[in-house]
């Protein structure tokens, strides 16, 4: 049957299906409790939150120590996002439960805007400049929280001293990029850089749209040296943090310059597009975090490529209608819940001969659901 392993993130559902990919029995704790989050997980506990903030501390640790008691005696426990805001929250986890993942410490080191603008500038990375207090001129400035995930924290900055626990980050032009890794005691292994975009809304004109893979030997669109670049930096921070696992550094380029933003000491929002290699990613992922040395085999990456995009509410649904909701449609809210408008609705999913062909699938795939929500909501069920 497999190990057991608990999962703890804000959407637990990418996770628990790697988990199953791997041969393991995943227990998850997530803010959704989405229908195929549930029917993945052997067992699932909805914790409060709020999506793109973090958790409630006492609840997830409650949360998590339920799920283990309920394991038996679990392999560990993977966190994905909406801990990083956090690291005091991981390494308690970590003293109960053994962490398969970054542990507090080099989270911290990761997620402190300033502790990681002083690492880059002592490795020489690009990197925005950052400052905690007043600026001149707004337009050149945004205001981020600190730990903040998904982007639907960042704002444009008014000038005054950003609130406690937020900071101004310096503009810097580009479109936005990943390079995901496996980091393991013999280094770090890059699995793709995958392309990002925002979907914007008014009160969040930044948050996380979707992320795309390209088809094995399609040409990046940003030159082969500077790709180079953007790996060796997130390679050398992976080994100057202890960083173990699956992560992924965020950069912004315009094809002449690049910047690192910000690193995610975890699995991300790519697992989606990037878990189809012959090796499952979360084996790997456990591999690189409990060897004492050497890095897992990843495996060659698959020919085609693959997009995924959170689809954003339009209005309220509420509740939910029931429907038979199709394969590249994951993260599904269940028949009779609620959905507010502008909050994630679901997750979309596409594969192509190469990313125009992957990204063109998951936009008519993504209109169509949203046609069947607007035409169909007052029958009993609807086919997307």
């Amino acid at each position: 049957m497999g190990e057991a392993i608990v999962i703890a993130a804000q959407s637990g559902r990418a996770l628990a299906q790697a988990a199953r990919r791997a041969g393991l029995r995943p227990y998850v704790a997530d803010l959704f409790g989405d229908a195929d989050t549930v029917a993945l997980a052997e067992s699932t506990r909805v914790m409060p939150g709020r999506f793109g903030r973090g958790m409630v501390p006492e609840a997830a640790v409650s949360a998590i120590d339920a799920l283990a008691e309920e394991a038996g005696t679990p392999l560990g426990v993977v966190l994905g996002s909406g801990f990083e805001d956090d690291p005091a929250l991981i390494a308690q986890i970590a003293r109960r439960h053994r962490l398969i993942g970054a542990g507090a410490e080099a989270v911290a080191s990761l997620k402190d805007p300033f502790a990681f603008a002083a690492l880059c500038a002592r490795l020489g990375v690009p990197h925005p400049p950052v400052t905690a207090g007043p600026v001149d001129d707004p337009a050149r400035w945004l205001v981020k929280a600190v730990g903040g995930s998904g982007g639907g924290h960042v704002r444009a900055a008014t000038g005054a001293a950003p609130e406690v626990g937020h900071y101004h980050q310096a503009r810097v032009p580009g479109r936005a990029y990943a390079v995901n890794i496996l980091a393991g005691p013999g280094g770090a292994e890059v699995l793709a850089v995958t392309a990002q975009w925002s979907a914007p809304s008014l009160e969040r004109p930044f948050r996380y749209g979707g992320a795309l893979a390209l088809a094995a030997g399609e040409a990046h669109p940003l030159p082969a040296a500077m790709l180079a670049e953007v790996e060796e930096a997130a390679m050398r921070i992976a080994a100057a943090t202890g960083l173990v696992g699956l992560a992924s550094a965020d950069f912004l380029s315009d094809g002449a310059s690049w910047w690192l933003m910000e690193v995610n000491p975890r699995p991300g929002a790519t697992l989606d597009v990037l878990d189809r290699r012959a090796t499952p990613l979360l084996a790997a992922h456990v591999e690189a975090c409990l060897a004492e040395r050497g890095s897992p085999s990843i495996g060659v990456p698959p020919e085609d490529a693959a997009a995924s995009a959170i689809c954003y509410a339009l209005a309220d649904h509420a509740p939910v209608p029931a429907i038979a909701w199709p394969a590249h449609i994951r993260d599904r809210p269940a028949a009779g819940s609620t959905v507010r408008r502008d909050t994630p609705l679901c997750t979309v999913f596409a594969t192509g001969a190469d990313g125009a062909a992957a990204r063109a699938a998951l936009d008519a795939r993504t209109d169509r659901l949203r046609t069947v929500l607007n035409e169909n909501t007052t029958h009993e069920e609807a086919r997307v």
